[in-house]
């Protein structure tokens, strides 16, 4: 009982979205921006889906014109960025759908059952919940405080190590 039963690692996450983000501010508005800027179009307006219950207001973004070299300001919206941020979303929904795929017929019960969770900073992205659930057809919910989930759980681990000796190997 107990143990790693599928598992697969894909280089997409936060850092990522940022740099499809300063990607498509260079190609669409030939505009730099830094890493701070494109984190905060990825908070302000960074969504997994074009179309939002609740979407957020557009988002001056600054940055330095290539052309010039002068600083500039262009206003981006949300459904800009969801498009900016579509084929590392892709990724990982396809890494999520070969997880499901390998995953025993007895577990995918309790998959069905109590859903999937989302941790890290990229499921803060506004819709990817939404957008995960609708390709897995399953329920999907962020973790409470997805940015320290993970390493709460590493640290519950290691202080009951003789409780998950399994799984060092």
């Amino acid at each position: 009982p107990g143990g790693i039963v599928t598992d697969k690692s894909i280089k997409v996450a936060g850092d990522e979205f940022t740099d499809n983000i300063k990607n498509y501010m260079k190609t669409r508005y030939n505009i730099a921006v830094g890493d701070n800027m494109a984190e905060k179009i990825k908070i302000n307006v960074g969504s997994a889906m074009t179309e939002l219950e609740d979407p957020p207001p557009n988002f001056p973004v600054h940055g330095r014109d290539l052309m010039n070299g002068i600083p500039k300001e262009v206003i981006v919206t949300y459904k800009e960025i969801a498009n900016s941020l579509n084929n590392s979303i892709e990724q990982i929904e396809s890494a999520i759908m070969n997880a499901l795929f390998n995953t025993p017929a007895e577990l995918s019960a309790d998959i069905y059952n109590t859903g999937l969770y989302l941790t890290g900073g990229g499921s803060m992205l506004r819709g990817l919940d939404k957008r995960i659930a609708l390709k897995t057809k399953l329920p999907v919910y962020v973790a409470e405080d997805p940015l320290r989930a993970v390493a709460r759980g590493t640290g519950i681990a290691l202080k009951n190590t003789d409780n998950y000796s399994f799984l060092i190997q």
